[in-house]
């Protein structure tokens, strides 16, 4: 990369470049986000970014493969630069980074984060999806180094840029990667204040997931809004420690050291823009299932052990009644023979009194044979 290039790199905000300070904008105030276009004409554009996705209105492309970071985590032992601009912390990456699975190699250039501010309101991120914001936003620029010499002459260029978008979630473990990065923001609090930092395992920031993302077409999601940029925004979420996110929204300031009054940098996103009939593609499909953490999948697994023992217990259960039930049926066949066995008695006594009556009916009869002869 040429001097011309890294020098103008250090006025690169975020996803913006600011070729002369002549106006100064912010994402609030006089020079707020709703006047943007009135002193850069492209932000008023039909291409601007960052956009809400829809997952629904999203078209399957199969031809989208993973992302490959090149030499991302082989970070050498040359230190990277941090930097406030004003808007934002830079990290200055080596143009050996780059990018695989593109139509081009892209060769690294910066990284840096967006933020709220750490109050009641959601947001914080500046793409959406599903209407949906996250706490914070990583974004990863890349220049087409094969078609353009540096980054200056790409970021016109309609093909000329490519940025990794990653949505930044919190919860209650501290993510040890992130911290190579906000353990030294106390170091550049004010505006234009640099410093050099350890290199570090650039892909350690990113999501293990780097097959499952969105693609469109959009900008630089600052002035000047250059139409510029193949975004791939990631599926998956990374999470930081809620302490993590708070110093991130509350340590910066966009003021210089030397100014009286001491302005913080917060809010430094971007409302999303109009899709204005753009497609958004998607690496994968809704049929494959959401993305699901380590702890979802150690739950699913250990409800599916559970069932396979819950259903053991009920085939046995099953089984052991069959058998039991079969026991009986035997147990009643039998009965009738016992049955037949305990009336034997009861037809003894019926013989018996049988045999009395017809003893009785034999002397009647003998009786009245002998009455006429014992008549006076």
């Amino acid at each position: 990369m040429d001097c011309v290039a890294l020098f103008m790199l250090l006025f690169l905000p975020g996803l913006h470049w600011t070729a002369a300070e002549e106006t100064s904008w912010t994402y609030t105030g006089m020079v707020g986000q709703s006047e943007w276009s009135e002193h850069f004409p492209e932000c008023g554009g039909t291409s601007q970014s960052p956009v809400d996705v829809v997952t629904t209105q999203t078209k399957y492309d199969p031809a989208l493969t993973p992302l490959t970071p090149l030499g991302y985590s082989q970070h050498g032992n040359q230190p990277f630069t941090l930097y406030n601009n004003g808007h934002t912390a830079v990290i200055e990456l080596p143009d050996w980074m780059s990018l695989g699975g593109l139509p081009w190699l892209f060769s690294a250039v910066q990284m840096h984060l967006h933020w709220g501010n750490g109050g009641p309101s959601y947001g914080g991120s500046e793409h959406t999806i599903n209407g949906q914001s996250a706490e914070a936003e990583l974004h990863v620029l890349h220049y087409n180094s094969e078609l353009y010499p540096n980054m200056s002459a790409a970021m016109t260029q309609r093909d000329g840029l490519a940025v990794l978008g990653i949505l930044i979630v919190t919860g209650e473990e501290t993510n040890p990667a992130f911290n190579n990065i906000i353990n030294y923001l106390s170091r550049i609090r004010h505006a234009n204040q640099k410093v050099f930092i350890p290199a570090f395992d650039v892909q350690s920031l990113l999501p293990e997931d780097l097959g499952r993302y969105y693609r469109y077409n959009g900008s630089l999601t600052t002035p000047p809004c250059y139409q510029s940029v193949i975004w791939s925004l990631f599926n998956e979420r990374v999470q930081i420690s809620k302490a993590q996110l708070l110093k991130m929204e509350t340590i910066l300031f966009s003021s210089k050291a030397g100014d009286p009054d001491r302005m913080l940098l917060q809010d430094n996103y971007r409302a999303t823009q109009p899709l204005n009939h753009r497609a958004v593609f998607a690496s994968f499909t809704a049929e494959s299932g959401k993305e699901l953490t380590s702890g979802e999948v150690t739950a699913i697994v250990i409800g599916i052990m559970c069932g396979c023992v819950g259903l053991a217990v009920i085939v046995r259960f099953i089984i052991k009644t069959i058998r039991s039930t079969s026991s009986w049926d035997v147990l009643t066949n039998n009965r009738p023979a016992q049955m037949q066995r305990m009336k034997e008695p009861e037809k003894a006594i019926e013989k018996q009194q049988e045999m009395v009556l017809n003893s009785t009916s034999q002397a009647e009869k003998r009786e009245e044979r002998l009455s006429p002869q014992t008549k006076p």
